[in-house]
């Protein structure tokens, strides 16, 4: 069985790696949902949330990190735009 706390612990570890990027540019990321099928749902927060470049910011830092430091993870949505090929 897998501890939903010590995947989101690792989760948020990763995140602590992007954040200070974030930060820079007046936004953050914040989890919202981790479902027991390993689907993370994320939130983009301040400037992060309506930047033209957040696509690239999730795509680039943020699931990747989460990808690599937390294999467990089968998918992470942004809650705040969505991908033609994602449903929420």
């Amino acid at each position: 069985m897998i501890d939903s706390k010590e995947i989101l612990r690792k989760i948020e570890a990763a995140l602590d790696n992007a954040r200070p990027y974030l930060n820079d540019d007046g936004g953050n990321v914040e989890v919202v949902e981790l479902s027991d099928d390993m689907i993370l749902k994320v939130k983009l927060i301040g400037a992060c949330g309506t930047c033209p470049q957040s696509y690239m910011t999730f795509k680039t830092g943020i699931e990747t990190a989460i990808m690599q430091a937390v294999p467990e993870i089968k998918q992470v949505i942004p809650l705040n735009f969505l991908f033609e090929d994602e449903k929420v």
